[in-house]
């Protein structure tokens, strides 16, 4: 007897096996791609200069470079708003130990955040920038991502955040 569209049909021992392992299977593989996203380590050298508690600014200096990137969850990925990132860098303005070249910003609702700088120049021969989550929520994360080029006028960094 074949079953009308949207009914089941008598339970066979073989279709109660396949429903069963459909089953397993469905359940485990959420779970698996829920914990496919990685912390994210720290960088060597990220925390060079670091200054703890740097004010949140609308921007560093008078701007022309962006510093952008994204701040998400580790485990299922999810994004995190309103969370607290560091940012300084040499610039064309002031060298990565000044207090100027300092600035922290917020996340929004999709755990992006933006900060506008002046332009990055290299340091130690490579031009990069410095990003630092510290707030507590989380384990601390320094970051240290090098420019391909000094003409470059934006660097984008991003963060995968494991609880604390």
């Amino acid at each position: 007897m074949t079953p009308n569209p949207g009914t089941f049909g008598p339970m066979t021992r073989r279709s109660l096996i396949l429903t069963g392992a459909a089953g397993l299977v469905s359940g485990l593989s959420v779970p698996a791609r829920a914990a496919g996203v990685a912390p994210t380590p720290s960088m060597r050298g990220g925390a060079n200069n670091y200054r703890p508690g740097a004010p949140i600014v609308a921007r560093i200096g008078n701007g022309g470079f962006l510093m952008s990137g994204t701040v998400r969850r580790a485990g299922d990925g999810a994004p995190l708003e309103g969370v607290r990132i560091q940012i300084w860098a040499h610039t064309t303005e002031g060298h990565e130990r000044d207090p100027q070249s300092h600035g922290a910003t917020l996340t929004d609702a999709d755990g992006v955040f933006r900060m506008d700088m002046p332009q990055i120049v290299p340091a130690f021969g490579q031009p990069h920038g410095h990003l630092a989550y510290d707030s507590g929520d989380f384990e601390t994360v320094f970051l240290r991502p090098v420019m391909r080029s000094a003409r470059e006028t934006s660097l984008s960094a991003d963060f995968v955040l494991q609880p604390a």
